[in-house]
């Protein structure tokens, strides 16, 4: 029997499934799914909105909207972020939400004057997304964070990616209890090196607050030394892991056609370097003709990515279905020859795993963090164009080389899992908690 208290986490989030927009909710999901699993480990996760739909897990999952201002006396001025304007432009959300990413034109916030709130109001309502109001969530989140960390004793703070940090700072200066911070991105992989300064100062004050940084790659642990002058001894990298084929129960999709697919899934956005798929597909259909070529997801380039397809003559080989989640993406891995993931920046990339266990095989960009985890996948540099397309049509001509890749990758992704991740951030919390 254990008679050991149970270690008390309080960690931020942005999002939680089903709710989510991109690879940051699916990670923390299969995070704290994994962590609650250790005994003596009681985790409440906090997110701006709850919904009412979310995954079930044996975590706490709280929303800030549901904090009750008035019985609890909360002034919103209380708490305020390291600046004082924030300049918001449509290259600044990490996790794109298919609803939002049209109107994401440049508009500015004054980052002490509004309030989400008013004098009455009994919650802050929070959309919980990446809209106009971003900001000032932000700074309301970290508002009610301070609160919830002062309430309920918990041992360590857990923050992941910018969105969370100042919540997580505010809980550290009312707590005194130590801060981790998870970067699963930073504004260099999404922006592409056009860094929005706002969104650095935050990142930066973040590393800089925390006791400890967890990086989701070593590239992504090198990129936090070098550009954001942070110690070595402050990181560490813990690879993220994948769900384990959680719709594997369902029947594979039917399909009465020949034609090979080539997918890409994910933000059509600069970091995930769509534009180099559609020149994929037009080197490969001019080699090929039974291929189908489809891109899944929304972002701020799928516009130009519909315009590139129409002006490459190939609209009748391509499909774009839109943000696709859950059972969606698992009806179209199913249906998948190859998959492709051309980031220019990508800190890890859990799709190609997902891919992986249903037997897709998989060509990644050199700068991918999940490159450092596999062995039997394609690697290539994302600019180089003709080497995809060469690998793609390789893998689609010679059945020895799908059946080889797609045999040792699904292997392979079966033993890449969210329980390692879950026991080297236990230890380091039990680390952090003795040396403190």
């Amino acid at each position: 029997m254990n008679n050991n208290p149970a270690m008390k986490v309080l960690m931020f989030g942005w999002e939680f499934p089903p709710n989510i927009s991109g690879g940051l909710g699916t990670a923390c999901y299969g995070l704290t799914k994994s962590l609650s699993a250790h005994e003596g480990l009681d985790i409440t996760f906090v997110v701006p909105k709850v919904y009412g739909d979310e995954a079930q897990t044996s975590i706490h999952l709280l929303g800030a909207n549901q904090v009750d201002l008035i019985r609890n006396s909360l002034r919103l001025e209380r708490s305020s972020l390291p600046i004082t304007r924030y300049s918001v432009k449509s290259l600044l959300v990490p996790y794109v939400d298919p609803e939002v990413y049209p109107y994401q034109t440049a508009f500015s916030v004054e980052g002490n004057s509004g309030q989400v709130a008013s004098e009455n109001a009994r919650q802050i309502n929070f959309t919980g997304q990446y809209g106009p109001s971003l900001m000032t969530e932000i700074r309301n989140f970290a508002t009610v964070g301070e609160y919830i960390a002062g309430q309920n004793g918990f041992d360590l703070i857990h923050a992941h990616d910018w969105l969370t940090f100042p919540a997580g700072i505010a809980a550290k200066k009312r707590t005194g209890k130590p801060l981790i911070v998870h970067v699963h991105a930073t504004d260099f992989d999404r922006s592409g090196g056009k860094v929005n300064p706002q969104v650095f100062q935050i990142e930066k004050e973040g590393m800089e607050q925390a006791d400890c940084i967890i990086c989701v790659s070593n590239r992504t642990r090198d990129q936090i030394i070098g550009k954001y002058s942070i110690s070595p001894s402050k990181t560490c990298t813990v690879h993220n892991g994948v769900e384990k084929a959680p719709f594997e129960h369902l029947p594979a999709p039917k399909t009465n056609f020949s034609n090979k697919v080539v997918t890409f899934l994910g933000r059509i956005t600069l970091q995930k370097g769509p534009e180099y798929f559609v020149r994929v597909a037009e080197l490969v259909l001019s080699k090929m003709k039974n291929v189908w070529f489809v891109m899944a997801g929304s972002g701020d380039q799928f516009p130009e990515m519909v315009r590139k397809v129409a002006r490459a003559g190939i609209a009748s080989r391509f499909l774009f279905t839109g943000f696709l989640k859950g059972e969606d993406v698992y009806r179209l891995l199913k249906c998948t020859d190859v998959f492709v993931m051309p980031s220019v920046s990508e800190p890890f990339g859990i799709c190609p795993l997902e891919a992986m266990q249903l037997g897709v095989p998989v060509i990644i960009s050199k700068q991918s963090g999940v490159a450092e985890v596999i062995k039997h996948s394609i690697k290539i540099d994302f600019w180089d164009v003709h080497a995809m397309a060469d690998a793609i049509h390789g893998i689609l001509s010679h059945p020895s080389l799908f059946s080889m890749m797609a045999k040792n990758g699904q292997m392979e992704a079966q033993r890449i899992c969210w329980e390692d991740a879950a026991g080297k951030i236990h230890a380091l919390y039990r680390q952090l908690l003795q040396t403190g």
